[in-house]
Formats: C-alpha cells, structure tokens, sequence
C-alpha cells in the first residue's frame, strides 16, 4: 500500500480557543476504505477545512467539572420512559448502562450479550456498576455518555462535536492511504501503539499493552498532528448520522464533497428495528475491546453505528472549535 504524507504546515491561524486545542489544518484525503468492513466502503477523496480539536478525549475530571458547574444529569441515570420504549420488559426500565463483563471462557462471537450486560446504576461515576469508583481514573476517558450528554458538554465549553470526515482526518495525522494512525503495521518492532485487546477476545485478554479496560489519555505516543488516542482506548461520537455505506467516489476535482456531513437523519434508523425507530450516529477510533479475532476497527477509516440513546463504558468523545470563515 502506499502511504502519502500530507504536506501542510501546521501552522495555527491564531491562537487555540481553549487550551488542550491543536490546530489541524485542511486538506483533501481519501476517507473509508475498500479492505475492510463493508460500511468503510467506497474510498472516497473529501475535503475538509481546518479545525481546532481537544488533543485527548474528555476525561472524568473535565467530565466533573462540567457537571459540577451545571448539574447535568447524564441520559444513562435517568430511568427510561415506558411510552418511549413500547413492550419493553419492565428490568429495561430502569437508569443502566451498557458494561462490557468478560465471560469464564470462550463463547459464540454471534451473540454479543455473552459480554455486554446492562447494569443498573451504571453510569460515568460508576463505570462498572455499582461498587466501582473513578478513584485514580481522573486521567482516563469518560464513559457512559449518550448523544445529549455529549451535546450538552459541548455547548457548555462553547465547542462543537467532529464531523466523521473531520474526525478521520484527524486520526489520520496527515498520512493518507495508512492502514493505522501511524502507517501500515499494527504493532511495528512488536511495540503497541494503541489500547487495544490482545488474547482472544472476549474472554482472554493478555495486557500485552499494559492495560485492562481504559487508559489514561496520551499513554501512548500521539500522531502527526500531535492529537493522542485517536485509535483504542474508547470510541468516539461524531456528529455526523450514520448510513451503511459511503456515497460514491466523485470522479471531478471540482465535485470532490467539502466539509460532507454524512447522511440524513431519517437514513440513520436500524432497518432491523423498524418497530423502534431510534436514530444513529456514527462512532468512530475503536476502543480497548478491539481485537484481531473479533474487531479490526482500530483503524482510521473504520466505523459504526451508535444509537442517540445509548451509552457504554467504552464510547467516550473529544470536541472541536471550527475557524469561522474570514477569521
């Protein structure tokens, strides 16, 4: 495969809105890929225009801060409304999250109830359900948080969520056509470049990377726009709502898409739930349960559909502040 550099300077307009912001400047890339999962596919060349972005996800601490100053309650600690949720079994029906527990042994990867549980109680505080804390995890990403949780953040630190095409962009670090963040071996030198799961997944899980479920942000080294966690570790919102594949590529220079928001609202339900018409977004970066035998979505171009409604304790998110054009 051939890997293109991006030559742009990195030279910030001004400077950063809010400190822990780095400047990623604009650029047309190949986003998606035809290698992988059917979603990723086609490629397809983008353009996007500069942005500033968080350099790591949330973490619990800004995550504390934020509630602390507007007491916001998060979508997960709250309990369900019957009339939103018709036939659900009465045990749905209550403030839970979705919590990734690790069978005995080795299961079906058919059937991933085997290792998602939804725990009452569950939420940011408490990422494993009730008994767990956020002692000596100020530092680690915040989990837990459903689509209005990320939206009311945003609005409170006066920033914005990622674009997929801006998010994809940014995992890139200015390397079009790489495999990975960091070029086109998972593991260069034997050395993990990312939280990831090693073993078999779910239910062996060797820390050959040093870590069992989240990480502190920036653990490992950041990529070529200095932005850390852009792969593993925990999943992250985007704006953008989800579609089962990409459009088509544009064969024009003139018709390349810019600054693409992806696909309309009505086209993100989950066909397979049409009883249950909840819109999706896309999520993107992988997280610590991706694993070579079950996920390979440690990628920059890989994808999936989140739920608005749903919150697990490997989905977390970062912001951006967009240039205002003439700035």
């Amino acid at each position: 495969m051939t890997t293109d550099t991006v030559s742009r300077p990195i030279e910030a307009p001004s400077a950063a809105p809010h400190p822990g912001m780095l400047w990623i400047p604009g650029g047309t890339f190949r986003m998606g890929s035809d290698h992988h999962y059917p979603e990723e596919k086609p490629a397809h060349r983008v353009k996007v225009d500069g942005f500033w972005m968080d350099a790591t996800p949330i973490t619990n601490a800004q995550f504390r801060a934020f509630v602390e100053a507007t007491g916001h309650t998060t979508f997960c600690e709250i309990p369900p409304n019957p009339k939103d949720y018709p036939g659900a079994l009465p045990e749905m029906l209550k403030a839970a999250s979705s919590v990734f527990v690790p069978p005995p042994g080795r299961v079906s990867l058919h059937d991933h109830f085997r290792w998602w549980g939804f725990v009452p109680n569950a939420n940011w505080r408490q990422p494993q359900g009730p008994g767990s804390s956020l002692v000596g995890k100020d530092d680690h990403p915040v989990v837990h948080v459903a689509w209005s949780d990320v939206e009311a953040y945003a609005q409170w630190a006066g920033k914005q969520i990622p674009t997929e095409a801006e998010w994809e962009f940014a995992a890139r670090g200015g390397l079009d056509g790489a495999e990975y963040a960091w070029g086109d071996e998972l593991a260069p030198g034997g050395v993990h470049q990312a939280n990831t799961w090693q073993g078999e997944f779910p239910w062996q899980n060797l820390a050959a990377d040093g870590f069992v479920g989240t990480s502190p942000v920036a653990s490992y080294a950041s990529n070529g726009w200095g932005l850390y966690d852009m792969t593993g570790n925990v999943w992250e919102w985007t704006q953008t709502w989800y579609a089962p594949r990409h459009p088509d590529e544009k064969q024009k220079a003139c018709c390349i898409p810019v600054n693409p928001r992806g696909a309309p609202k009505a086209q993100s339900f989950d066909p397979a739930m049409p009883e249950l018409p909840i819109p999706r977004k896309v999520m993107k970066g992988g997280s610590h349960l991706c694993a070579p035998n079950y996920c390979r979505r440690y990628r920059p171009a890989a994808r999936m559909p989140q739920p608005i409604d749903t919150s697990t304790s490997h989905l977390g998110f970062r912001c951006v502040v967009r240039q205002e054009p003439g700035a």
